[in-house]
């Protein structure tokens, strides 16, 4: 399949949470996937442990029944003021337009997780996080995670929409045993959508600018 054309600062600035714009009515290649985990496999891996694994759910009953957990997962998180998205105000006119616009398609989502044609689990394999020191918890993490932006990276570049999502691990344990993850020795990290995007003219959004969050030589 050929790539968008998109240059590295493109690729990097456009790759959205993508949420009403997945194409649920179409099949997702597994040769796609191997794809985009094979790019995400270049990634940094702490000590080179490589401790990151991918649960990639195609199976429509496995998938329909992480949709169920996600959406009652995704029901507390909306009751958590302050945390949930919708709950957040950004102050200014134009940035709490768009967060109320990003609320409403995560609101989306919490109701059509199980739609889409692929479910991607990121994890990291060899123990768990909970109560680890900083740095161990830092380094298995730090494993997984850059690999699953990576995938999300390769995915958008192959006309595929992902998005980020971590409210189903206040469940984490009832998603494991649905693909059969055994929980005492792999930490999942995000839970991803993964599904032909509904075009794909995505654009930059508004960030804050990088003097704003820079720390010159000390906080």
């Amino acid at each position: 399949m050929a790539l968008l054309p998109l240059d590295p600062d493109q690729l990097l600035s456009t790759t959205r949470a993508v949420r009403k714009r997945l194409d649920f009515s179409r099949a997702v290649p597994d040769d796609l996937i191997r794809e985009c985990v094979g790019l995400a496999m270049q990634s940094p891996s702490g000590s080179n442990d490589m401790t990151m694994q991918f649960v990639v759910v195609r199976d429509e009953a496995k998938r329909k029944a992480i949709g169920d957990v996600y959406r009652q997962c995704y029901s507390i998180y909306q009751s958590m003021d302050g945390v949930y998205i919708g709950s957040i105000d950004k102050g200014e006119q134009n940035a709490q337009a768009q967060q109320m616009r990003s609320a409403g398609s995560a609101d989306y989502l919490g109701e059509h997780m199980g739609d889409a044609p692929v479910l991607v689990l990121a994890c990291t394999a060899g123990g768990r996080v909970d109560g680890a020191p900083a740095m161990m918890a830092a380094s298995m993490l730090g494993n997984v995670l850059p690999a699953t932006w990576s995938f999300m990276l390769a995915a958008r570049a192959r006309g595929l929409g992902t998005a980020w999502t971590t409210v189903h691990l206040m469940m984490e344990q009832a998603v494991a045993d649905i693909v059969g993850i055994p929980f005492d020795q792999v930490q999942q990290a995000c839970l991803t959508p993964l599904a032909f995007t509904v075009g794909t003219d995505f654009k930059p959004a508004a960030r804050p600018a990088p003097d704003s969050i820079i720390h010159w030589d000390q906080w």
